[in-house]
């Protein structure tokens, strides 16, 4: 009776100690023979770590961290990383698989998880062919400008410009037409946050019950209305 007791017992701690985490990030980052990998993620506008693994030899682990909503995560190989080495990722409550490689780390990262995670990744193919053409003017407004030829760095400003205006337009219907995705607020906060406000308030106006109550949802209702009061 005393040993049935002693294993009931023993059966109940490890079911309410051994799972207390809702997002499971499984990775296996070929290559990688020794080091720390880092889950982070943004709260209060600073980024932290909310789990980490420390690697010897086995380059397949997992991470996890708990979460309310769905949001976005971060995978760093140490903790000096730049954003631009940096995994980022929408996640949602359950299994998030990442593969990648040492050698590059962010380009070959094969996210498989959340549903938002697929609606970040269109956003991210519908708007890259904008996003590159506006690393090029950067590139070749600076050339322009070492050259002295005002008349090309002019014309270079007003493509710019142009092309602001049109990352910001896409941007707004790729939310509005997935208003009952997550991404919609993110997007709103992260890629548009210094669009026009009516805007920003067609978005937050546009969300599903769902995603309003969402983290990102909450965060983008606070935004326009602070900017709004602001006017």
């Amino acid at each position: 009776m005393k040993k049935i007791s002693i294993l009931l017992l023993a059966t109940i701690l490890l079911s309410c100690g051994g799972n207390d985490h809702d997002l499971t990030v499984k990775t296996h980052i070929k290559g990688l023979k020794k080091g720390t990998v880092y889950l982070k993620k943004v709260q209060d506008t600073v980024l932290i770590t909310v789990d980490s693994v420390i690697v010897n030899g086995n380059s397949s682990f997992e991470l996890h961290s708990k979460i309310e909503s769905p949001e976005m995560f971060y995978l760093d190989l140490d903790k000096k990383s730049s954003e631009q080495d940096r995994i980022g990722f929408f996640a949602d409550k359950g299994i998030t698989e990442i593969n990648t490689t040492v050698k590059n780390f962010v380009y070959d990262a094969n996210i498989k998880g959340s549903k938002q995670q697929e609606v970040l990744e269109n956003y991210k193919a519908l708007i890259s062919k904008v996003n590159n053409r506006n690393l090029e003017i950067i590139k070749e407004k600076f050339e322009a400008q070492i050259a002295k030829d005002t008349l090309k760095y002019e014309a270079l400003q007003k493509e710019e410009n142009s092309s602001l205006r049109r990352k910001y337009l896409y941007t707004v219907n790729f939310a509005l037409q997935n208003k009952d995705s997550e991404v919609a607020p993110f997007l709103a906060l992260s890629e548009i946050y210094n669009a026009r406000i009516d805007l920003l308030d067609t978005i937050n106006k546009s969300l599903t019950p769902k995603v309003k109550d969402s983290k990102y949802g909450k965060e983008l209702e606070k935004f326009v209305t602070v900017i709004k009061a602001s006017k």
